[in-house]
């Protein structure tokens, strides 16, 4: 017989987490996330993959990340619970859903941190202390035996921070925040301001070499999506909000309007600041491409060593102040999938600040392992991206579920044309999936599968006190989804065949119809609206007595 949360986590003889983040600890915390390695890296990226194009594909990539964060605007306002991302899908189609979707959300919270740390090294290299840290290994920048060691001594800094009270680590991000997003725009305005070559635009192989799959691929594979990823953090954070339901829908909509127009201003500046000698050639191999500081090795080309300096420091706290905000961010997912009962109820635990820090030290571990298998920084960006991509996908089936089974549930942000927008975000999802090709896409499917493992043995060895109900006619859909995505993956334009099935556009009218039936056969197959509120009424209202408590 299922059991389902009716105790206040007090109850259980734990304290629980606490309301002391305010707006502008929400906003930058979502900001946080989306000023980080990704604006180091990722113009010299999409530049490479799509040349000076690259413009359209942050564009593409900023439309399509602000679509999915309108609607986690409104599930944010509507049920402000810690790992909220985590958790709408459980609460919209119950415990095989919810325990998937979790794993999703923590699988790419807890990588953030160790692909920012890469990061760090990375521009470390401009030091001769540093550059015993990497080598170069089939083109790629990799870690050595002494940059594992240095790898993992920044991962315990970042997460001993994280044992500080919430309210003291949103006064820390906020003001690393304050420094990562000023720093892009003294960036812009300098580059700018000392040197703009209109006709950079088109030297080389020209605007847009490799047309409509250059400029697609580069949104989901060069660090596009990567570096707009973030927004969440917000939800994640919900359940420490001082006025959640005021404060979040303005912090995902607003945190994810300002990085999108700070990344496509650096990708034009950087274009037209590139002095000729690393543009010639095509723009795949051209010099600017092995740059391993790409941002202050440009600036001091172009005679502008300060700002070189303040670079080379920014590579240390902007990278630094991401991995903090998302190690916390795991910890509360992880916190909120033991509320529901996937993972062991042991991480629940919480200190006397408040702080979930046996989440902390499993992010910690797993980050640490991350450097082994991917011991790069777009070694990783594909995997993250994906992952990303794919948690988010729940927000759109939840979000259409709550509209039609909850019409007059109280939304303090109810967002406008929602029962068109929620299957357009997604499709969208979908298409950034089919973007970041099979090469990642196949790497997603083990983490998956390793994911699948966890959470049965929690339920076989009873590792948590709360047995959820599986639900697993509400979520017979979800088999057919991430099997059928991985083969339309497989043979599309962006997988491995010589001659695809789908060639390309077919690929992205093959994802739009299949989203779309997955889309509604889900709606058709959810929980009913009792058994939603009662599950809602089980979790959230408790959890918000413990936080006003």
């Amino acid at each position: 017989m299922a059991v389902s949360e009716t105790t206040p986590s007090a109850q259980r003889g734990r304290p629980g987490l606490k309301r002391q983040i305010g707006f502008v600890g929400l906003i930058w915390a979502s900001e946080g996330s989306i000023i980080g390695s990704g604006w180091l890296f990722g113009a010299q990226g999409a530049l490479a993959v799509a040349g000076p194009a690259a413009i359209i594909s942050w564009v593409i990539g900023g439309v399509a990340i602000l679509i999915l964060a309108l609607v986690h605007a409104e599930l944010g306002g509507m049920y402000p619970v810690s790992g909220g991302t985590a958790r709408f899908p459980h609460y919209a189609f119950g415990g095989a859903a919810g325990a998937s979707f979790g794993w999703f959300s923590w699988l790419q919270a807890a990588t953030v941190a160790p692909i920012e740390v890469l990061a760090m090294i990375t521009y470390g290299q401009h030091y001769s202390w540093a550059q015993g840290w990497l080598k170069v290994t089939a083109g790629q920048q990799i870690l050595t035996g002494p940059g594992i060691a240095v790898a993992v001594g920044l991962m315990a800094v970042i997460t001993s921070i994280n044992f500080l009270s919430i309210r003291l680590l949103a006064r820390t991000n906020s003001t690393a925040t304050w420094w990562k997003v000023g720093i892009p725009l003294l960036t812009i305005f300098v580059f700018a301001l000392v040197q703009f070559h209109a006709s950079n635009f088109t030297a080389a192989d020209g605007f847009n070499p490799y047309g409509a799959k250059g400029i697609l691929s580069a949104v989901s594979t060069s660090g596009i999506i990567f570096a707009l990823l973030g927004f969440e953090q917000a939800d994640q954070l919900a359940g420490e909000s001082t006025n959640p339901k005021r404060d979040i829908p303005r912090a995902v909509i607003g945190s994810i309007v300002i990085g999108a127009i700070i990344y496509i201003l650096l990708q034009i500046v950087f274009i037209a600041a590139l002095p000729a000698s690393q543009i010639r050639g095509n723009w795949a191999t051209a010099a600017f491409s092995t740059l391993t500081g790409p941002f202050a090795q440009v600036a001091t080309l172009i005679s502008v060593g300060w700002l070189a300096t303040i670079l080379y420091l920014d590579a240390v706290i902007s990278p630094g102040g991401t991995g903090l905000i998302y190690i916390t961010g795991s910890s509360r997912v992880s916190y909120g999938l033991s509320r529901n009962g996937y993972v062991p109820s042991t991480f629940e635990k919480t200190n006397s600040r408040g702080v979930p820090w046996v989440g902390l030290i499993a992010a910690f571990v797993i980050g640490c392992i991350c450097f082994l298998p991917f011991p790069s920084w777009r070694s990783l960006v594909g995997l993250i991206t994906s992952a990303s991509v794919l948690m988010y996908a729940g927000a759109p089936l939840s979000f259409g579920v709550f509209r039609s089974r909850m019409p007059d549930a109280e939304r303090p942000y109810r967002l406008p044309g929602g029962s068109w927008m929620s299957p357009l975000a997604f499709v969208v999802a979908n298409l950034l999936i089919l973007w970041s090709g099979w090469a990642t896409d196949w790497k997603l499917g083990i983490a998956i599968l390793i994911g699948y493992v966890i959470l049965i043995a929690n339920r076989v060895f009873k590792l948590n006190p709360i047995t959820p109900q599986l639900d697993l006619r509400a979520a017979q859909w979800l088999p057919v989804y991430l099997i059928g995505m991985g083969l339309i993956v497989y043979l599309s334009d962006f997988g491995p065949l010589k001659h695809p099935w789908f060639p390309l556009w077919w690929d992205m009218v093959a994802v739009t119809v299949f989203s779309l039936v997955i889309y509604f056969w889900a709606m058709a197959v959810a929980l009913p609206t009792e058994r939603i509120q009662r599950m809602i009424d089980e979790v959230v209202v408790p959890e918000e007595a413990d936080l006003l408590n």
